[in-house]
């Protein structure tokens, strides 16, 4: 269903579908990220929900952020140890037997590292962001409703690497309208270090418990 009023970059704490009807194919991205054909195959015809929880609590509370010269962030001070900060822990379900994904974003935007049994040991960070202001790239920047693209603080950005590969991915959370709804979608681009590309718009439909 469409994502309910109340339901804002703010306020993602719900059950969230992916609609493979609405959404890109995923395994031009997995494939890119080295993800083996079979589990590739498994992931495109199973149902994958996001179970998010979304909530604000000290920094200290996540995982301490690393070193890094990378240019990415924007972001030069470290929050203080009880400095009220975005949290939202998303746990990824898959029929099919395929055992889900935790992600666990502090949007302070400080690099974490953490280990994923299906994509690694990868590094990342999170934010909100100005979507007309602060984002470049085409695919991350278009389509979105207002609420996401002009608004102050309107959207999520989300960059990670592989820590022992070769790709980058970038995320952009926002809501658009699809097929006459408002509906929470992710712009996906991932990239490699041989200039490759590959984009996914993932559309998800809000479930009712």
């Amino acid at each position: 269903m469409a994502a309910p009023p109340q339901k804002t970059i703010k306020d993602l704490t719900g059950d969230w579908v992916m609609n493979k009807t609405l959404s890109d194919p995923t395994d031009p991205i997995l494939q890119m990220q080295h993800i083996g054909w079979f589990l590739r195959k498994a992931i495109g015809l199973a149902t994958v929900t996001l179970h998010i929880k979304q909530y604000k609590a000290p920094a200290s509370e996540s995982s301490p952020p690393i070193t890094s010269t990378s240019t990415s962030s924007t972001n030069t001070s470290t929050p203080t140890s009880t400095e009220m900060i975005t949290h939202i822990d998303i746990t990824q379900t898959a029929t099919g037997g395929i055992q889900g994904t935790t992600e666990l974003r502090t949007l302070d935007d400080q690099l974490r590292e953490h280990t994923d049994h299906i994509f690694g040991k990868l590094r990342g960070r999170s934010r909100f962001v100005t979507v007309t202001k602060e984002v470049q790239d085409p695919f991350l920047k278009e389509g979105w409703l207002e609420e996401t693209a002009t608004k102050e603080g309107g959207a999520v950005r989300a960059w990670s690497e592989s820590v022992d590969s070769d790709w980058t991915a970038e995320q952009v959370w926002g809501f658009e309208e699809v097929e006459g709804k408002r509906r929470y979608v992710r712009h996906v681009v991932v990239t490699n270090k041989q200039g490759e590309r590959k984009v996914a718009r993932l559309v998800y439909d809000f479930l009712e418990t």
